[in-house]
């Protein structure tokens, strides 16, 4: 079937039209290394890497070879099994945060529990977090998330119908990078808080020196678990994820995307003491945090992950991903200059994307500045052009090229020459 057909088929099938993620014009048959072909036969340079599990790129050979092996000795159990074992144990190893794991099948589940056990490790009700951060899709996850009319803090706002309005009092919210309003929120809050929840990189915006570092000493200071989302940044910014980079060091993390090698899988790594209500025996039936997972550590994620691994603890296995990255980011920001657009790259060598507007970019509310008309042109025009991204991101692979880069940015300059002048 061609895109079409598919197309078609998908719209009477499918909500929309598609699986909630990217839109309905376009289905992927095939992936290798850097590059993905649709149902037309189309190639597109892949800077979507399939929201960012693919850090190697599309059938590596190593993950393939896992998986091929451990397929005809079975693909689940519901029980233990050697390879999400040894998982947990090189997350141990590679994380400064993490003395024990437990594993789950999705990002948002592992932000979800991740939550509950803080508030079930210190038996207090509210969850602390930043505006325009992504914790998942539960109802707590979707607490402002991406407001459009933003309200005072620490108020928080559902997005999303289908959410109790009551549950909204249960969160705390603060502008990210704001280290007076966040500390002073903790100080003023520190009875109720359970927990405090960030990505430390949040969606794109790199966080502020010493921002980090000041949540962490206010949440130790009340003893309030400080938890990051690393489900994106997690062996993606080193081995040893944004927690290594920042050199903070959370109570608890979560994990996702890369530690599946593109199957589903995700954790949540933290301190013993913490995760001991996961086991009954340790703190007791009252305290007990009930966690199954039909697929959770299932053997073909687990040594898609290990084999994902194997190859980042390769001497100098980040290296080349983050200069390429830095000469794209480089190449943009020169781009843009050049074309004299209000527009500025906002992220991580790994992990970027080119932001159309002026002034600093360093929470949500700086990011609705931007101009969504000149964003929206660019991306289809890079499409058109044979490059897939998602609608605000690029994110960079182990398979990405010189090459790639070079064609990236070309497409990337006739992107922006042909912006309409009212844009």
């Amino acid at each position: 079937m061609d895109t079409a057909d598919l197309t078609a088929l998908a719209h009477r099938v499918l909500p929309g039209g598609h699986f909630g993620n990217l839109a309905s014009d376009i289905a992927i048959v095939e992936g290798q290394g850097a590059r993905v072909r649709d149902a037309d036969g189309r190639e597109y340079i892949d800077y979507l890497i399939g929201s960012g599990p693919m850090f190697l790129g599309h059938a590596h050979p190593a993950v393939t070879r896992a998986v091929m092996e451990q397929l005809p000795r079975g693909t689940t159990f519901f029980a233990n099994n050697p390879h999400g074992i040894a998982l947990a144990a090189a997350i141990v190893d590679a994380l400064p945060c993490a003395e024990q794991v437990r594993f789950l099948s999705t990002g948002s589940e592992a932000d979800m529990y991740a939550m509950r056990l803080a508030r079930a490790f210190t038996g207090k009700p509210r969850i602390m977090k930043f505006e325009g951060g992504y914790h998942g899709m539960s109802e707590y996850g979707l607490m402002s998330l991406s407001p459009k009319q933003p309200v005072n803090y620490p108020r928080a706002l559902p997005d999303s119908p289908g959410i109790p309005e009551h549950l909204a009092d249960d969160m705390l919210v603060a502008p990210f990078n704001d280290i007076d309003a966040a500390v002073a929120m903790i100080e003023a809050h520190a009875a109720e808080i359970g927990g405090v929840i960030m990505e430390p990189l949040q969606r794109l915006i790199p966080p502020r020196e010493g921002f980090l570092q000041a949540v962490r000493a206010a949440t130790a200071r009340h003893g309030i678990p400080l938890i990051f989302d690393e489900v994106v940044t997690g062996f993606r910014f080193g081995y040893a994820g944004a927690q290594g980079l920042y050199g903070v060091t959370p109570d608890l993390c979560t994990l996702g995307k890369i530690i599946g090698g593109g199957f589903p899988l995700a954790a949540i790594a933290g301190r013993a003491d913490i995760m001991a209500h996961f086991d009954r025996a340790k703190v007791g039936d009252a305290r007990f945090l009930t966690q199954v997972g039909t697929l959770s550590g299932n053997p073909i994620a687990s040594v898609a992950g290990l084999a994902t691994l194997g190859v980042l603890r390769e001497p100098g296995a980040y290296d080349g991903v983050i200069a390429l990255g830095q000469a794209m980011m480089d190449g943009m920001a020169e781009a843009v200059r050049e074309a004299g657009i209000p527009a500025q790259l906002v992220g991580h060598p790994v992990l970027f994307d080119v932001v159309f507007a002026e002034g600093g970019i360093a929470n949500h509310r700086d990011m609705l500045r931007q101009n969504g008309a000149m964003q929206a042109h660019v991306n289809r025009c890079m499409r058109a052009s044979g490059i897939l991204k998602g609608e605000s991101k690029y994110y960079l692979s182990l398979a990405h090229t010189q090459d790639d880069v070079a064609r990236t940015l070309e497409v990337f300059r006739a992107a922006l020459e042909s912006l309409p002048v009212s844009s």
